[in-house]
């Protein structure tokens, strides 16, 4: 163990920070979530970019997670300016994790794997396979509710994937489960600040929102994870090449 956090060098300890960061971003937002929305939608323009840049800086720096961005792009902005500013900070804040990782792990974790056939099998099957195989795997892990922005950010970079495929397959991976955020957030915005909701609406409206929420973003999930194994399985990894078709029927 002492041999493996020395091999792993300073990306252990930003591993620990990028894991403990989000959650903790997270409880702050949604203290606030209302007083920001309402001042940044009271800002127009200047509240959109001002909203994209600290998207980007913060989720960048792994300080707070995705969803409660998004919410509050949603919250404060609605779909139509919510969404791409969103997406926009997704990309950008995704390009500052990499680069982050990229200098910090250096070369450490490509020669941990590289120590281990069946490793060197799976990684090649991920980033060594070109950039339509390798954007179709970054999108399918991007996909699910519970894939980690910043350390699937740290992972990727760590491994080497290129970029292209890392930030095509962010964009793609990442984009209907923040339109389906967004959306949520805007309805339950809309409908508390109704009047009309306030009276007429049963008070089981709002869990069964989330729920409904819930049950889309696992089924997403359950679809990224079939498709990941079929592609990153024996038959997807031989494509790879040949001593990861042999590593990989092999695990």
């Amino acid at each position: 163990m002492r041999d493996w956090i020395r091999a792993l060098g300073p990306t252990g300890p930003l591993a620990l920070i990028w894991t403990a960061g989000p959650p903790l971003g997270s409880i702050a937002l949604f203290v606030y979530l209302d007083t920001i929305g309402t001042w940044l939608r009271g800002h127009e323009v200047f509240g959109v970019i001002l909203y994209t840049v600290c998207f980007i800086a913060l989720t960048g720096v792994a300080l707070l997670p995705t969803y409660a961005s998004a919410i509050l792009g949603g919250w404060a902005f609605g779909f139509a300016y919510g969404y791409p500013a969103a997406m926009i900070g997704f990309l950008g804040g995704a390009s500052v994790g990499y680069l982050i990782a990229r200098l910090v792990a250096s070369d450490r974790i490509d020669q941990i794997i590289h120590t281990d056939r069946r490793w060197t099998a799976v990684r090649d099957a991920l980033v060594g396979s070109g950039f339509l195989k390798s954007t179709l795997i970054i999108s399918l892990v991007r996909l699910p509710p519970n894939s980690p922005f910043a350390l699937t950010n740290l992972v990727m970079a760590s491994i080497k994937a290129p970029y292209s495929a890392f930030i095509v397959g962010t964009a793609i991976g990442m984009a209907p489960r923040t339109g389906l955020v967004l959306y949520l957030a805007v309805q339950l915005r809309d409908k508390m600040a109704s009047e009309a909701w306030k009276s007429d609406t049963p008070w089981w409206w709002v869990p069964a929102a989330i729920v409904v929420g819930l049950v889309v973003l696992g089924i997403l999930a359950l679809i990224a994870r079939a498709a990941l194994d079929r592609v990153t399985g024996p038959s997807g990894a031989a494509g790879a090449s040949p001593e990861s078709s042999a590593t990989g029927g092999a695990a």
